[in-house]
């Protein structure tokens, strides 16, 4: 399991399992027999050995570039691995470790306290550097940004976590995208950035696309446009629409009695032109028009 682990927590130097000095008294090397007198030696569980001895046979080994670690070196070691001073360095940036936190990892590499947080880590794509734990960020079609770094490609300012809008490999805060992509609605000439209409192949607003009379909107609704204005069913019957000559009813254009016939400044509903007389329908028909009264071709003979 890796672990920061701070410096001071392993020894240093030698370790107290043997010690360093210059003999002052008769005593042989406990491995090759030479006298130690006005030498030095080491002395190491009970045993006097010279130094050469000591690094052939009873030194340590580094774990970093596998030489023993000899009697005049300084060394540190840490749950029984050992280096020498100068070996002990970050194993991805190379900066010394003496005095500093680290984290030893697999394959016994030690790595400095920044470089293990970056390892592994999302890469900005903003800034290319890495996103440690801790930092904010900003994630979107298995990308990264640092927040600082999500910024609009038009104004360059700073998104964050708010609305912004895609473009291929752009991304566009709201602004920016209204007033470079967005439609302009027909009647308020304002960007149209979500929803809307279309109606005779140009854009509107849903709140704009409203009924001349009641201003309700009819986006979805039956309407009628008359001279660039539009109006809902309920107010073009009793706002514009004719009055049948007949019935007296509006004539609206809807449903039963979409057509209309016309004569004499006066309009009828289809199924209510007919023969004042005989009621006979008239509708493509021949008529007569007689005292604003419409009649078959026979009922006037009749009169």
């Amino acid at each position: 399991m890796n672990e920061i682990v701070l410096a001071s927590n392993f020894k240093r130097r030698w370790p107290s399992s043997y010690t360093v000095g210059t003999m002052s008294e008769r005593f042989d090397c406990h491995y090759c027999r030479d006298p130690l007198h006005g030498k030095k030696y080491v002395q190491k569980e009970g045993r006097h050995c010279c130094v050469k001895c000591f690094e052939k046979f009873c030194a340590n080994t580094c774990i970093e570039c596998k030489k023993p670690i000899g009697a005049d070196s300084k060394e540190l070691h840490f749950k029984n691995r050992y280096w020498h001073d100068n070996c002990f360095r970050c194993f991805k940036c190379y900066a010394s470790l003496v005095n500093e936190p680290f984290m030893l990892k697999e394959n016994n590499k030690v790595w400095c306290s920044s470089c293990s947080a970056t390892e592994g880590a999302n890469k900005c794509k903003g800034c290319f550097k890495a996103i440690v734990a801790g930092d904010q960020n900003v994630e979107y079609k298995k990308s990264f940004w640092h927040k600082e770094c999500f910024t609009c490609s038009q104004c360059k300012q700073v998104i964050g976590t708010g609305s912004f809008f895609p473009k291929g490999e752009d991304i566009y805060c709201a602004s920016c995208h209204e007033h470079k992509f967005a439609k302009l609605c027909v009647k308020c000439k304002k960007a149209i950035t979500s929803g809307g209409l279309t109606y005779q192949e140009q854009p509107w607003h849903s709140e704009c696309f409203i009924c001349t009379g009641c201003s309700k909107q009819i986006g979805g609704k039956h309407f009628t446009a008359v001279e660039d204005q539009f109006y809902c069913v309920e107010c073009y019957k009793t706002k514009v629409a004719k009055k049948c000559a007949g019935c007296k009813n509006p004539i609206t254009g809807f449903g039963k009695g979409s057509t209309v016939v016309s004569h004499e400044g006066q309009s009828w509903h289809d199924y209510c032109f007919k023969c004042t007389k005989c009621s006979r329908p008239l509708a493509n028909r021949r008529f007569v028009y007689h005292n604003e009264k419409i009649y078959c071709a026979d009922c006037p003979h009749r009169l």
